[in-house]
Parts: C-alpha cells; sequence; structure tokens
C-alpha cells in the first residue's frame, strides 16, 4: 500500500481566521485531522465530507492521548495510506513537540510537511493591544516555557541570562507559576515595579486580561482566580494596552452567538459576528431543497409553461429568487417571457437578488412584511389581474389570502421547501449544555422550531428551559411569535426586518 503523508500544520492561537493560507489548503485535501484542544474547533468545518476526526488534546488535569501514542498515531494512519493533518495550537515549533513527531515520521520514511501557524506569543498580546516590540519600549524578545516545575524552571532557564537579555520576555504556560516566576525575575535584576500582563484564551470570545507589576502579580491573580491557558507578557511594552486595546472595543466582544440559519445564508451573518468581535456558533437547523414531490414539479412546470399570463411577480425571499430562477433554468424558460408582469419584493435582499439578474421591483414597502407590500401596492392592484408568488412550502398564507380579497388571482408556487437540517455539531451541543452560549439569532419561525426540535433529538428533555438565560435575537413580529409561543423570551427584535438592523439591535441590547 502507498505510503500516506503527514501535513504538521500549526493552527494559530485561536481565531480560525489566524490559520495560514497553506494550513487551510492542508485540512481541506486530509482524510484524516488529529487535533488538540488549542486549535479552533470550528477549524474542522473546512475538512471534506466523511474525513475522519480525532481528538487527541491535552486537558490540565488529564492526558487523552501521550505524546508518544500520537507520534505513533500519525505514523499508523500514514502508512495505512491517509492523508494527515496535524493540528496544533498556536506554531508547532514552538512548544508543539513537533521535532518529534516529525523525526518518527522521518525514520518510518514517511513523507511530511511542516507548516508554521501564528505563534500565541506574538497574536495573543496583539489582541490584547500589547505589540510585543516597540521602538521606544523594546526592541527585542524572548519566548520561554514557564509550564514545567520550580526545580525544572532552574535548570532549563539560566535566570541570571533571561532577566536582562532582551526588553520583552513571553511567558508560555506559567500561569501557576506566576509567583516564582516573578520572584525569579526580581531576583535577577528586573525592578519590582516592571508591567506584568495575563492574556487567557487570546484572540477567542473568552479573552480575558490582568495587568499588574512583578511585585503584585500573584496577588492579583489569585484574587481573580485567573487559570490557564494563558501568555505572561513581562517588559514596558504592556504599558501600550490602554491606548491599543483594540479588540477588547469591538461591539461584541465576548459574546458567542448562536447562528441557525441556513448553512448556504448562515456565513454572511457569521462573518458580521466576527467582523464586530463576537464568536459565531453556526449550528443551521434548516435547509432548502427543491420539491421531490412529482405533483409539485409538475405544478412548476405549468406555472411557467403559461408565463405570458402574469401580471405581477412577487418575491417574498432571496431563496424564492434563487430557487424561481434555478426552475427556469431546468425547464428552459426565458425570463422574458414574463414581459407583461409587475415585479414586487419584500425586503431589500430580496430586491438585491433581483437586481443582480436584470430585475428592477417596483417600491420596497417600509414594512419588509407581506401586510407592508400589500399597503405600498395598493393603488397598483386591479381586480382580476394574474400574481405569481414563487416562495416556499412554509411561507405565510396571509399574501394570497389578500391577494384574493381583493379580487387578484394568486398562483402559488412552492419553488423550495424547507427541512430540518440533519445538523450535529458536538461542541454547540456542548456549548449549549454548559450555558456558554450567550445570544441566538433566529431569522425565520422554522429556525425556532427546528432548533428545539433539534435539541430534543439530541438529550435535551425541555429545550425552552436549557435555552434560558440566552439573549434571544428575533429578526420580526412572526418568528417572535413562534419563539414565544414555544416558551422562549425574546430580547432582541429590530424594527426593520433585516439582518443588519438584528446585528444591530443586538449590539444595543448586549451593551
Amino acid at each position: 500500500m502507498k505510503k500516506g503523508i503527514v501535513y504538521l500544520v500549526g493552527a494559530g492561537p485561536g481565531d480560525p481566521k489566524l490559520i495560514t493560507v497553506r494550513g487551510l489548503e492542508c485540512l481541506e485535501r486530509c482524510d484524516v485531522v488529529v487535533y488538540d484542544r488549542l486549535a479552533s474547533p470550528r477549524l474542522l468545518r473546512h475538512v471534506k465530507e466523511g474525513t475522519r476526526k480525532i481528538y487527541v488534546g491535552k486537558l490540565p488535569d488529564r492526558h487523552t492521548m501521550k505524546q508518544e501514542e500520537i507520534n505513533q498515531l500519525l505514523v499508523d494512519l500514514a502508512l495505512e495510506g491517509h492523508t494527515v493533518t496535524r493540528l496544533k495550537g498556536g506554531d508547532p515549533t514552538i512548544f508543539g513537540r513537533v521535532g518529534e513527531e516529525a523525526e518518527l515520521l522521518q525514520d518510518n520514511g514517511i513523507p511530511f510537511e511542516i507548516v508554521p501557524g501564528i505563534t500565541s506569543a506574538i497574536a495573543v498580546p496583539a489582541y490584547a493591544g500589547i505589540p510585543v516590540t516597540h521602538r521606544d519600549l523594546a526592541s527585542s524578545l524572548s519566548i520561554i516555557t514557564g509550564h514545567e516545575s520550580p526545580e525544572k524552571l532552574d535548570r532549563s532557564i539560566h535566570w541570571d541570562k533571561v532577566t536582562n537579555a532582551t526588553g520583552t520576555l513571553i511567558f508560555l504556560m506559567g500561569v501557576a507559576k506566576i509567583g516564582y516566576i516573578a520572584e525569579q525575575l526580581i531576583r535577577h535584576g528586573k525592578p519590582s515595579t516592571t508591567p506584568v500582563a495575563l492574556i487567557r484564551w487570546g484572540t477567542r470570545v473568552e479573552q480575558q486580561t490582568i495587568v499588574g507589576t512583578l511585585e503584585s502579580i500573584e496577588r492579583i491573580v489569585k484574587e481573580a482566580n485567573f487559570q490557564p491557558p494563558a501568555v505572561i507578557v513581562v517588559g514596558d511594552v504592556v504599558l501600550q494596552r490602554d491606548k491599543l486595546k483594540w479588540y477588547e472595543q469591538k461591539p461584541l466582544f465576548g459574546v458567542r452567538v448562536l447562528v441557525t440559519r441556513a448553512r448556504a445564508q448562515a456565513s454572511d451573518l457569521a462573518d458580521r459576528i466576527e467582523e464586530l468581535g463576537g464568536e459565531p456558533c453556526e449550528l443551521p437547523v434548516i435547509e432548502m431543497r427543491e420539491p421531490k414531490d412529482e405533483a409539485a414539479v409538475q405544478s412548476i412546470e405549468a406555472a411557467l409553461a403559461e408565463a405570458e399570463s402574469f401580471n405581477w411577480m412577487m418575491f417574498t425571499s432571496v431563496n424564492g429568487v434563487e430557487y424561481f430562477f434555478n426552475w427556469l433554468d431546468r425547464f428552459n424558460v426565458d425570463i422574458r417571457r414574463f414581459h407583461a408582469a409587475r415585479i414586487a419584493a419584500v425586503g431589500p435582499k430580496t430586491a438585491e437578488a433581483l437586481r443582480h439578474r436584470g430585475l428592477v421591483a417596483e417600491q420596497l414597502p417600509a414594512k419588509f412584511q407581506a401586510e407592508g407590500l400589500l399597503d405600498v401596492l395598493e393603488d397598483k392592484l386591479k381586480p382580476g389581474e394574474k400574481v405569481l408568488l414563487p416562495r416556499g412550502d412554509l411561507a405565510r398564507e396571509i399574501l394570497p389570502r389578500e391577494l384574493e380579497a381583493k379580487g387578484l388571482v394568486p398562483v402559488e408556487l412552492d419553488v423550495y421547501e424547507t427541512v430540518m437540517a440533519d445538523t450535529q455539531d458536538e461542541q454547540a451541543f456542548e456549548w449549549i449544555r454548559n450555558r456558554e452560549i450567550h445570544a441566538i439569532t433566529f431569522t425565520s419561525s422554522s429556525t425556532v422550531t427546528n432548533l428545539l426540535e433539534l435539541l430534543r433529538r439530541n438529550g435535551f428533555e425541555d429545550p425552552a428551559a436549557q435555552l434560558k438565560g440566552i439573549t434571544v435575537a428575533s429578526i420580526g413580529p412572526v418568528t417572535t411569535k413562534t419563539a414565544e409561543e414555544a416558551g422562549l423570551t425574546v430580547n432582541v427584535e429590530p424594527k426593520e426586518a433585516t439582518i443588519d438592523a438584528l446585528l444591530e439591535a443586538l449590539i444595543q441590547y448586549m451593551n
């Protein structure tokens, strides 16, 4: 059997977007990913379907797998012919023990590649507003392990040389030894007033920073019950934090948001949340697909065959636009056959989707719902006119009902159907179970009902009770009504039913 290859990849410090382009390529092509707890779980979304995922991370009180066993695991997987990505937090060459893994691979004749990552020693202080060098404060730095026992630290660190060797000292994994580290630095010449910062879970939503001096930092750590993992920065560069703490000033900093939209739409919302400093947790609970029922397909074909007969086409969602044009393509129908039809859209995003196809909708309603559309078109609708309504199978009945009441002839076309997504995301479920989700966004009634059902199927006896205390953000009154009827308390509802307005309302509520 042909041997596989192993990519030893640095995942960066925590923020999934800090992985390198090469690292991302290795994730996308691998058959097996071997990862630890310091690598963002969101990175695993980039592996292809069917990729085997093996967790080998270590916790402070428990080792999932010994380093020697990890080394051998990589060899065994490669000998089986797999393409393996070993995903390690930070940079694999800085206290990442990549040398041991690579050496055994070399001894077994297995090809490998070391893919550098952004080390937490630099990135974490940067996210806390601390540049590790500064022209006026520090022109050099040292990166030192602080994880060993005091005896091992004394054997591996020459305190008399390290203490004043560089302007900035970076200690990784040294929270538990902070008192001893400070004591040694003072003993060997560092002023007791030297600034010190500890940054916990840097670049992540849980990021916390405490600042003191060598003299006071141990007391501050104990009073704050400050826990690892954290990066320790010693030096005058710490003073830059007051001016430069950019990340913590973002409007959604510290907020983990559950995104329940369909996967195809969730990425835009997730990107916006990240730009605002929050951490999106994507848990798609719905997915859209073409109707599989033959009768539904035949009704679509029949309606498109009568394209010239329609006086109006009314679109109530971006999905309605997307799937409508998919059906035109499938049945080879030229959009110009609808030349007699005026076009209406509910909401700016729907109108934008039409514009991308060269179609301009009538004046938009101020209220982005079917009721608002009818209000704005009141003087333009005439009895007897035929209206095509391309939409989803769960669309509300108010629009066709009101059109009929006004004497028009609505033709409802279910161009797509909404089904429950088969989502299995243990990380998301764990965050929900541990109440580590701070906010949930619902963009439709189906996202509400499907999330609750998904949680039931995954062992949550009372999903509404489990979500109690989490900020619930609903995109509009219809979705809010569904959520409240399901036992949820809605905290946020924007004046306009748009993603931008939803995020703005969420920011105002959380701050």
